[in-house]
């Protein structure tokens, strides 16, 4: 039997270093997992859709898909968008049993990735003392989801014995720059900011101009391609395809025998 066809499902962005990077993070699973077919889609802002991508899978045979959402938040895009593709999706393709992963999450895998960047990042710029952390993210109306976020930033912060804060560059407080300007106030002069976003693009570079601005001694890079996400995104994909199976399959077109088709 073969396996179900893996469909990340990227947001996009107007800046082409997200996509590039989501490209990449496909090749790396490709690489890991040459037995899938693995594709990349967007949901909005740069082709190809998730239409595009499963459209072509059905037209080579493929018969089970997950769609696997690269996101780190259940919030709005998690909770809204994505069920509305696999909707979509279903209703385009009936011949298709097609299923949506759990998002990427606030996992804590993702710290070691982070600590990679961070370490990066202090040596370019022979930072040798930290005393507060602020921990990056995009921000949610979702009190849950910027929940999340608080409980990463506190596992950070115990790693290193470090006082840390979360922080937002959208819809939620207080903004990287805010956070670093607390710790300031507060006395503590060697400030560093984590970046915890998937790829490069506007968020991201926001919140390390406003941050540095602010005082902040050093802001890592976005995570990127790695193998923590690359097997984080695996088993996301594998649950999901466990799921696949619990669903009912797609009605097939029932095709009579012509000597029982009655005319009028």
């Amino acid at each position: 039997m073969t396996a179900p066809a893996l469909v990340i499902l990227a947001h996009g962005s107007r800046d082409p270093r997200s996509a590039a990077t989501v490209h990449s993070l496909v090749s790396c699973l490709r690489e890991m997992r040459d037995d899938l077919r693995i594709e990349a889609s967007f949901l909005d802002h740069c082709p190809p859709t998730p239409y595009q991508v499963i459209d072509r899978l059905a037209a080579e045979g493929v018969e089970e898909v997950v769609i696997l959402p690269l996101l780190l938040s259940t919030a709005f895009h998690a909770r809204t968008d994505v069920p509305a593709v696999v909707d979509e999706a279903r209703s385009r393709f009936p011949g298709l049993r097609i299923i949506a992963s759990d998002v990427l999450g606030y996992d804590d895998t993702l710290l070691d990735v982070l600590d990679r960047r961070m370490r990066a990042e202090l040596k370019d710029g022979r930072v040798r003392e930290l005393d507060a952390l602020v921990l990056a993210c995009a921000g949610s109306s979702d009190t849950q989801a910027n929940a999340a976020v608080a409980r990463l930033a506190r596992l950070w912060g115990q790693r290193h014995k470090l006082p840390v804060v979360a922080a937002f560059t959208t819809a939620a407080s207080p903004s990287p720059a805010e956070a670093v300007l607390q710790w300031r106030l507060e006395g503590r002069r060697h400030v560093a900011v984590g970046s915890f976003f998937l790829s490069p693009g506007l968020l991201p570079d926001r919140a390390e101009q406003t941050a540095l601005r602010a005082g902040a001694v050093a802001v890592s890079r976005p995570l990127g391609v790695s193998a923590e996400v690359a097997r984080l995104a695996l088993l996301r994909y594998g649950v999901a395809g466990l799921d696949l199976l619990t669903l009912e399959p797609a009605p097939r077109p029932v095709l009579m025998r012509p000597e029982l088709v009655r005319t009028a």
